[in-house]
């Protein structure tokens, strides 16, 4: 491991609002679970979810823009979400966390009905056949997301990803939701505002690339 690593490693150490419980498995459930808001924020606003969230750049810009909700980022990789983490402490953000777990425990770490949005930014598209299951739009994550999310809480994905993105609305037409919003060329829509065009640093190399962005919002009825 090289020593950038290692000194990311250490200072995450040292954040406020920055959560890495190690490894939990099934029969769980991580003290803060459906305490979010009153023992991390101290308020009751909304929460909101950034999964992968990588460097964090949704979770900080979000949090930024919306005083009024609570923000927290989640990615596996302490080396990424240390950038997001740093910010918000750099800048005191005290309306967002983060937090270092695989995505597959979320219900060991959040209560049914606490979350109120869940943001997808550029998943990895896992392609292979053989990978369906590890997809962040498989059934059994769309499973979990369903359990967290309130009454209206919204579901939103963008990726560059056109089989990934095919791939979840074909998914999603078996299932119960409303479809907000659904489009395979997000900035030639001409719907994106304040919000939709936060980039991340993947989406800004697709853009350079050519590619276009495809996003689709949903509820779960």
């Amino acid at each position: 491991m090289g020593k950038d690593k290692l000194r990311r490693f250490a200072e995450l150490e040292t954040f406020e609002r920055v959560y890495q419980p190690g490894n939990f498995y099934a029969g769980n459930n991580f003290e803060l679970k459906g305490k979010w808001g009153s023992e991390v924020f101290h308020n009751e606003h909304p929460i909101v979810l950034e999964l992968g969230c990588g460097r964090g750049e949704y979770t900080v810009n979000l949090a930024q823009k919306f005083p009024e909700k609570n923000f927290i980022g989640i990615d596996k990789k302490g080396a990424r979400l240390w950038r997001g983490a740093k910010t918000i402490n750099e800048e005191k953000i005290l309306n967002a966390a983060f937090m270092r777990i695989q995505i597959t425990q979320l219900l060991a770490f959040f209560e049914k009905d606490e979350i109120s949005e869940i943001w997808i930014t550029f998943p990895d598209p896992q392609p292979q056949k053989t990978r369906e299951n590890t997809r962040m739009t498989s059934l059994r994550f769309l499973e979990m997301y369903e359990t967290v999310l309130g009454t209206n809480g919204v579901l939103h994905l963008k990726t560059d990803n056109v089989i990934l993105f095919d791939y979840t609305l074909e998914l999603i037409k078996d299932l119960d939701v409303t479809i907000h919003t659904n489009t395979h060329d997000l900035y030639g829509s001409g719907m994106t505002d304040d919000i939709l065009s936060i980039k991340t640093t993947y989406e800004k190399k697709y853009l350079d690339q050519g590619l276009s962005i495809c996003y689709v919002s949903l509820s779960f009825k």
